[in-house]
């Protein structure tokens, strides 16, 4: 007589079992990870952008971005090339700046990539980011304590 080969229920049942144990303890890792990198990723670019901005003020004879009297606006400011004034140049050459950022990084908690400019408060989470033309400070625009870093 052939014995059969095969797995009893019992068996299938106890690897179900430790593979449910171990994808409840696996899970919740992966999800801390995806808020971490959401983190990293919010202050690196938090720290560019204020970076950049401070440099633009250094060579713009401390005037903020878009605060100049050539009339650029922040998002123009700080992708394309200006002179001493704020003035928005076509390409680099003497007495040109910038460009100081590639392009407004996206927000990754709202997935949006502009700039809201100006002092007073408006509803939060409606642009990627905030930049208060009066005291030069650089914010995420969402309603999570993490715009404030």
């Amino acid at each position: 007589m052939r014995a059969k080969s095969g797995f009893t229920l019992v068996e299938i049942l106890i690897v179900v079992v430790i593979l449910g144990i171990l994808a409840a303890i696996v899970i919740p890792q992966f999800t801390d990870a995806s808020t971490d990198a959401k983190v990293s990723s919010m202050k690196s670019d938090l720290q560019t952008a204020r970076s950049q901005i401070e440099l633009y003020k250094i060579q713009h004879n401390d005037v903020l971005p878009g605060q100049g009297t050539g009339g650029a606006t922040f998002v123009q400011s700080m992708t394309g090339y200006t002179d001493v004034d704020g003035t928005v140049k076509a390409a680099p050459g003497a007495g040109v700046y910038g460009p100081y950022l590639q392009k407004i990084p996206t927000n990754p908690w709202n997935g949006f990539d502009t700039v809201r400019e100006g002092g007073a408060a408006a509803p939060a989470n409606t642009e990627g980011w905030r930049f208060d033309t009066t005291t030069g400070e650089f914010q995420a625009d969402d309603n999570a304590e993490h715009a404030l870093w």
